[in-house]
Formats: structure tokens, C-alpha cells, sequence
């Protein structure tokens, strides 16, 4: 059997970060299996559903290097395929043409409340053997209802959750078509699955109750059954479902706020799915590992801090020039000036082991890339005239010293020496004349990577 999942989000807004790990999930077991991973829209909601909300869902896959197979197919592109299988199952007695108004199936379902039953349809145009119907009233437009067996169960082994076993009494008679004849979501959802042959079925677990009635159409029409697992959905730090007003929950959010990409699949593979003890891997081992197998059935709790943690360790691992390609549109949007200051990737090389994001990164870099503007007052505080003659010493040194941080350091060293000053008392003056701040890294890096000409006119300007 050829391994074939897909991904099928409906175009009502961004990529969530639930579909994202939904997504890497089924293109993680396409992967292992050396299967196939389909990209599958399903924009029949056309009140909802936009062209922005479909590029979102592509540029945030692209992102993620989550590229699939076969697709994007689009379900209002496929209305010929749904009509026919409506026709044929209406012609073999496997659906029926419903005329209850919406008003009357809702008196129907309160009279069921208020006598203590599950609220459902009650069958009123559900052809039977013997039974009469009323006469088809004549200015009512229909849906057309699947004919739901009315014993028996269904039942599934979820690959997630284990067995799973619902009573086909507790499903009423589902409508597939609406009035306008446009075929409603569950039915679109298991013709395309069996038209294009899916084995395996992950989605989150809000679509438990979708699967029964999924896998009773597909039984109706002689298909043959998916696998199915639904995970458990993500939860945001304060234990609550994530929410757009409390949480960052667009993946192209988190691009935004500066992670990389390889980072966001490491941590969301974990939201879930283990492999030992390890946390960090890369996208091929995880493939290597996934064969669905140490699945949660738990919740998950996206926790920023880890997450920072893990791209924090993608940044000290990234290709420098790669980090100063991607920061470097910020960098000038903030007024940064490149013409005739330190190169990007050395900067980024100094700097990446202590920034969490690319944001960081790029806010710490700029400090070689704007004018420094020292503080007056901080200026006099720490360039006293005790200092000045150790800080002329130091740039006379700067001059002919070989330019490199180990000699750099050694001549600051040697006129410390020589003027019984600390460290701190000759390099917070220096700091804030090179970058009009108090905070960078190790001064002698700074020095270097800054360059003789830079320095020794900042460390003579004031």
C-alpha cells in the first residue's frame, strides 16, 4: 500500500499553529513511508472563505518547507464530481430530498430537548418501506440527506486515540446538499478522500464527531476506509484553548517575530509526538522516526519560552551570511548604514549565541550600523580626566597594532598596565564613544570588527 495523507484546511483565515503541526504530521508520515502528502483547500464556505486566507495558507507552508505532492485542488473547483455522486446515491436509495423548513426541523429539535432526547432529525421525508409522505410542498427548495443507518455502530481503531465506537443512533440523517444543490462539508470531505485514494487521515480532534459520519458515506458508497487519528488540540501558556486575543497564533506571526522556520517545525513536531529524549532533530530524522507510533492523546502546551530556547539553538547553528540575508531588510527599515561599516555575518557571528530571535538579532546588530549619539552626561561620568591620558595612549597603540582581536586586547592590556586602570574604567568611555552605548559584547571584538579607521576616529571625536 502506497502511503498517501493530506492536509485540507478551509480558507477562513491564516495558517494556525494547529493546522501547522497538523500539517507537519501528515507530511512527516508521507515522508517516512516514502508516500504521497496532498494539499487540498476546502473553500465551500463561501461566505468565509477568500483568496487572501488561501495565499496565507500557502505562504505559510512555503515557510515551512512543507511541500507537498499533489494539489492544491480545490473543492468548489470539483462541484461536477459532487453532483454526480449526489445523483447516483439518490438513484440508489442512499439519499433522499428533505423538504422540512429550517423552522420546522428546529421546532422538531426543541420538542426532542424539552423530552429529554438528543436533539436530531426525525426522519419526516426519510423514505421507508410502507410509509406515505406528505405531499412536496411547492415552493420549497430541498437538501438532500444521506440516509443514515439506523442500527448498529461505528466503529474505528483512532491511531491516536485507540479504539472508538459511536452508536449510529446518535446520528441523524446528515445533510449533503443545501438547497442551492452546493454539497455540504462532510460529504465534500469523503469524496476526497476516496477519489484520491487517502490511507491516512490526521486532523485535529474537533473532528472526532465528523468521522463516523465520513466513514458511513464512504461504507454507503463502497469505498475503501482511510485510517484515521485526531490529535489533541494545542493549548496556549495559561492552560486555555489559544486564541488570536491572547496568543501569537498565525505561523507567519511567528516569522514575523523572528524565528526560523526549521525552529518552529523542531518545537511543534514536539507538541505531541516524542521520540525519546531528544528535542532537537532535524526535518529528515523526524521522518526517519514518524511512523505514528508515541502519538499523544494529551493536550499540549505551547510554552514561548521553549520555544525561544529551541531557536536560539537554530541561530547559533544558521549559516551567518543566510542570518544577515534575512535580518538585513529589517536592519535598513530601522536606518541602519552599510557603506563602509563591518561586515553583516562577522557582526552576526559575535552577536547570535545571546539573541532569541531574529528580531534581537537584528535590534543588537545595528549598534555597528548607525552613528553612535552618547549621552552627555553618561559621556562625563566615565571619560574623566583620569581617563583621557590612558585613552590617548590606547589610540596612539591603535595606530600600527597588527589589526586583530588578540592584539587588540594585548595593547589595551599593556596601557591598563601602564596607567593602573581596571577594565571597566578604560572600556565603558571607549564603549560609548564607539557605539553610544554602555552594553556590547567584549570590547576588543567590538574594536576589530569595527576597524582601525572607524575607531580611531570615534575614540577621537569628543
Amino acid at each position: 500500500m502506497t502511503v498517501r495523507t493530506r492536509f485540507a484546511p478551509s480558507p477562513t483565515g491564516y495558517l494556525h499553529i494547529g493546522g501547522a503541526r497538523t500539517a507537519l504530521f501528515s507530511w512527516a508520515l508521507a515522508r517516512h513511508f516514502g508516500g504521497t502528502f496532498v494539499l487540498r483547500i476546502e473553500d465551500t464556505d463561501l461566505e468565509r472563505s477568500t483568496p487572501e486566507a488561501v495565499q496565507a495558507i500557502l505562504d505559510g507552508m512555503n515557510w515551512l518547507g512543507l511541500q507537498h505532492d499533489e494539489g492544491p485542488f480545490y473543492q468548489m473547483q470539483r462541484m461536477d464530481r459532487y453532483r454526480e455522486v449526489l445523483a447516483q446515491m439518490l438513484e440508489k436509495g442512499q439519499a433522499y430530498y428533505c423538504y422540512s423548513s429550517p423552522e420546522e426541523v428546529e421546532a422538531m429539535r426543541e420538542r426532542q430537548r424539552a423530552a429529554g432526547e438528543k436533539p436530531r432529525y426525525d426522519g419526516t421525508w426519510r423514505p421507508e418501506e410502507g410509509k406515505t409522505l406528505s405531499p412536496v410542498p411547492a415552493d420549497r427548495k430541498p437538501v438532500i440527506r444521506f440516509k443514515n443507518p439506523l442500527d448498529g455502530d461505528v466503529t474505528w481503531n483512532d491511531l491516536v486515540k485507540g479504539p472508538i465506537t459511536i452508536s449510529n443512533r446518535e446520528l441523524d440523517d446528515l445533510v449533503i446538499a443545501r438547497p442551492d444543490g452546493t454539497p455540504t462539508y462532510n460529504f465534500c470531505v469523503a469524496i476526497d478522500d476516496w477519489d484520491m485514494e487517502i490511507t491516512h487521515v490526521l486532523r485535529g480532534d474537533d473532528h472526532v464527531n465528523n468521522t463516523p459520519r465520513q466513514l458511513n458515506i464512504l461504507n454507503a458508497l463502497g469505498a475503501k476506509l482511510p485510517l484515521y487519528g485526531h490529535v489533541p488540540m494545542i493549548l496556549g501558556p495559561d492552560g486555555q484553548k489559544l486564541s488570536k486575543r491572547r496568543n501569537a497564533v498565525s505561523v507567519m506571526d511567528y516569522a514575523d517575530k523572528g524565528y526560523l522556520p526549521e525552529a518552529m517545525l523542531n518545537y511543534l513536531a514536539r507538541l505531541g509526538w516524542s521520540h525519546g529524549d531528544d528535542e532537537i532533530f532535524s526535518m529528515e530524522q523526524m521522518c526517519s522516526w514518524f511512523d505514528m507510533t508515541h502519538l499523544s492523546g494529551s493536550a499540549s502546551q505551547f510554552n514561548p519560552e521553549k520555544l525561544d530556547w529551541v531557536n536560539n539553538h537554530y541561530i547559533k547553528a544558521a549559516d551567518n551570511a543566510r542570518l544577515a540575508d534575512l535580518i538585513r531588510p529589517n536592519m535598513l527599515a530601522a536606518g541602519a548604514q552599510f557603506d563602509g561599516a563591518p561586515d553583516l555575518a562577522q557582526v552576526i557571528a559575535l552577536l547570535k549565541d545571546r539573541t532569541n530571535t531574529l528580531v534581537e538579532l537584528a535590534d543588537a546588530a545595528m549598534l555597528f550600523y548607525r552613528t553612535p549619539a552618547a549621552e552627555a552626561e553618561l559621556l562625563n561620568q566615565h571619560l574623566t580626566d583620569a581617563i583621557k591620558p590612558a585613552l590617548a595612549a590606547y589610540v596612539e597603540a591603535l595606530r600600527t597594532v597588527e589589526w586583530d582581536k588578540a592584539a587588540i586586547s594585548a595593547a589595551m592590556k599593556a596601557v591598563l598596565a601602564a596607567h593602573s586602570l581596571k577594565m571597566p574604567q578604560l572600556a565603558m568611555p571607549m564603549r560609548l564613544l564607539l557605539t553610544g552605548q554602555l552594553q556590547t559584547p567584549s570590547i576588543d571584538a567590538v574594536i576589530a570588527l569595527f576597524g582601525r579607521e572607524c575607531v580611531l576616529a570615534r575614540l577621537t571625536a569628543y
